[in-house]
Parts: structure tokens; sequence; C-alpha cells
């Protein structure tokens, strides 16, 4: 993901069924996880097996879990969700179906009339291009083109923020305060932060410029920095830990699926480790 996090108008929408083959790890929280709610679970299982998605995003759901993790936030269908830096729409691919009809989604993430040779611009135009390809399924998410400084809405007018695999772009950066204060600002008391992103060994290490070229990240670290910004950590999630995961990799997270930096070198050894390791962590704004 790019580190430009402005937002752009979206619109999404419609359906699907449980990832096959997911195997979910029971959660390790700080507070009970929020109770499932069976008409919001109910439509994730239908987004997810939704024709908006396409079977690359399925094929990935072995990894990622998004019903369990979704579930672990306490997504309800109701809420006003802001999702931080979407990329291609993997994500909001499976959100905005949920929330078409009692809720809202809004997206944040790169400009698509900015710079053509960012990384954000070009994931801002494909998503773009994606939804307008898909009338009358990609439809009812709203954004605000959001410029520095950083703000994702009205104050506390959100339920929940998630961003999924971003947070090792933003450290060592001034960008990291801005976006957290931008997160804290947005949620009402009560809300919800979401976060997922690939998981350093915590050996008390805090080189920011390693977790940046690695892309991993030490959970303590992603911890003190969110409660720095003012949230309180509320639970901690195994949903999306891969044990196989050595972190050791020449070329970091991107060395195993679904980039393969190295290519067909060892691909079948990085195959079979999988994705990354990953923290899930859900904090409340006080």
């Amino acid at each position: 993901m790019n580190r430009a996090l402005l937002a752009f108008p979206l619109l999404v929408g419609l359906a699907g069924v449980a990832c096959g083959g997911s195997t979910a790890r029971p959660p390790v929280s700080l507070a009970p996880a929020p109770p499932v709610d069976p008409a919001t679970d109910a439509k994730i299982v239908q987004s997810l097996a939704g024709a908006q998605r396409t079977d690359a995003e399925r094929a990935r759901d072995v990894y990622r879990h998004p019903r369990e993790t979704l579930a672990f936030f306490g997504l309800r269908e109701n809420m006003t969700v802001v999702e931080i830096s979407p990329g291609g729409g993997w994500y909001t691919a499976v959100l905005a179906p949920v929330l078409r009809e009692h809720g809202k989604l809004f997206v944040v993430g790169g400009d698509p009339a900015g710079d053509p040779k960012s990384e954000g611009t070009r994931d801002a135009q494909a998503l773009m291009a994606r939804i307008q390809k898909s009338p009358g399924t990609l439809d009812g998410v709203q954004a605000v083109v959001m410029r520095d400084p950083l703000s994702f809405g009205p104050p506390g007018s959100a339920d929940m923020v998630l961003t999924f695999r971003n947070f090792h772009n933003w450290v060592g950066d001034p960008f990291e305060g801005k976006v957290l204060a931008a997160a804290f600002a947005v949620l009402k008391h009560g809300g919800v932060l979401g976060v997922t992103d690939h998981r350093a060994k915590d050996d008390g290490s805090r080189d920011t410029k390693a977790m940046s070229d690695t892309g991993y990240v030490p959970e303590s670290f992603v911890v003190e920095q969110v409660e720095k910004a003012g949230f309180q950590l509320a639970g901690r999630a195994e949903i999306n830990a891969n044990p196989r995961d050595t972190k050791d990799h020449p070329k970091g997270v991107w060395t195993l699926p679904p980039s393969y930096e190295l290519g067909d070198t060892d691909r079948a050894k990085y195959q079979a480790i999988g994705e990354s390791d990953r923290m899930t962590l859900r904090f409340v704004k006080p």
C-alpha cells in the first residue's frame, strides 16, 4: 500500500457465502469479543460468495479469514465504517454489501487524479474502474476527497475504522500520527479501530526502517503507537496467525504469496508457508 492517503468517492454493493476451507483460530482477547450478530453474519456470508468478488480474492479467504475477522471487530450492518487505504478493494468488496442497506461505508485512499507514478493513484484508478464496471453491485459507498490535514469525516460520526495490512507503511513517518489522529477524531466514543498487519518477531527492536523494509511490525509497537494516540486496546485475536512464517525472508513479507517477489526461486517453499503471520487487534476510543 502507498503512503498517499487521499480519499475519493466510491460506490459499492452486493452478495456471497463463507470462505471455503477457512480454519479460524479461537480469539485471544483482553475482553470478550462482541457477540456475533446473526443478521450481519448472514450478510457477510452472502457477500463472501457474491459476484462482486473475484476468484483470486476468494482464494485468499483461507489466509485472511474475513468472516471471523469482521466478527471479532464487532461489525454490524447498521454501522458507519471508514476503511483506510483499501488498495484494490479486497475488503471493500466484502464490507460494502453488508453495509449497503442499513449502514455506510467510507473509503479513504489515494487520489485517482494524483501523480500517475504513485501507487496510491494507480490503486485508486483501478478501484474506480472496478466500481464503474459493476453498476448496481458496487454502489452505496460514500467518500470525500481528503487532503492534509487528514480528516476522515465529521468528528464523532463513525462507529468503526478499519485498516488491513497498512500500518507498516506508516512507521517512522509523521504520517502515522496523522492517520491515527484522524481515526480517533472521526470515531464516536466507544467506537472501534480494527487493525491487522504483518507481525514481526517481538524481540524489543524498534527499528522503523526495518519495519518499513520488511513489512513486519512488532505487535507491541503497534499497540504502543495506537494507545499513544488515545485508544485503548480491547482485544487481540490469533485469527490471522501463521506459525509457519519464519519472518526472515530475502524480500520481507513480499517474498510470500501473493507477491512472490523472488519469482520462481523457492516458490514451492514460500507457497507452502502461505501468507504472512498477522496480528489482529481491536482498539476502542474511550
